[in-house]
């Protein structure tokens, strides 16, 4: 696995690269980073990479120029770089999901492209973007944040990156939960001030712990993403006894 980065703020990225699982992940060698600032790729004494937008109006524009040449010398350092997604941070993207990172997490990586300014002129964007994904309904100063949450997220997925396997698969949003929020978690002591370990959870039980994560799961969801609720149902994911659960809970 490999991410290349296109930053004005490639510093930033030591995040991710030197902290944490995915930090520990990089130094086994996991996943490899490239670093490439558009700044290095201009041709004057102001290495400049930007300019006033055509029309007029407010900020900048991110010239296409030193984008381009940027992922240029991205892609020629990858084996199978026609194959490489390069994917722009943008608020005018494709929701950002779990889904998505499973897919990321099950190719070579990809090409994360982080504008800043008011924008990006659109002949970067038509000439070299394949992909256009945002975080959600909010704007961020650039895409750096936006970038390093979809690493971390694709990243985490990788075999032998969690200690164990099974911590990814009990994600909120994972298909092994049929899309829905995880379900609470409890660690010691056993008793916090008046409130104790849900009992279901210190049976010992497997199966009645399976039945009591899946029913939390699913009186969360309802609670808080019925959307998502309603994108099981639809898919076909709800088996009988959700919908028994669900109905109760009504």
């Amino acid at each position: 696995m490999r991410f290349d980065v296109i930053s004005l703020f490639p510093d930033m990225f030591s995040l991710v690269r030197d902290l944490g699982v995915t930090g520990r992940a990089h130094k086994q060698e996991r996943w490899s980073l490239g670093l490439w600032n558009p700044r290095d790729y201009t041709h004057d004494v102001h290495r400049t990479v930007d300019d006033r937008p055509y029309g007029g109006g407010p900020g900048m524009v991110m010239m296409v120029e030193p984008l381009e040449q940027a992922v240029h010398a991205a892609q020629a350092c990858r084996a199978e770089a026609a194959a490489t997604p390069v994917i722009l941070m943008s608020p005018t993207g494709k929701r950002f999901d779990q889904a998505m990172a499973q897919e990321l997490a099950a190719g070579q990586g990809a090409i994360l492209v982080c504008g800043r300014y008011e924008g990006v002129d659109q002949r970067f964007i038509d000439r070299c973007v394949t992909h256009e994904v945002s975080l959600g309904d909010f704007v961020m100063s650039g895409g750096e944040i936006a970038a390093l949450a979809i690493m971390d997220s694709v990243l985490r997925l990788l075999p032998g990156v969690l200690n164990d396997a099974e911590s990814a698969r009990q994600d909120s949003f994972h298909e092994a939960l049929t899309g829905l929020l995880d379900s609470p978690h409890y660690t010691r002591p056993e008793q916090y001030q008046d409130m104790a370990v849900p009992a279901e959870l210190l049976s010992g039980h497997h199966a009645n712990i399976s039945v009591w994560r899946r029913r939390q799961s699913l009186r969360l969801t309802a609670a808080r993403r019925p959307d998502l609720i309603d994108a099981a149902r639809r898919d076909g994911l709800l088996s009988k006894a959700d919908e028994k659960f669900l109905s109760e809970l009504e």
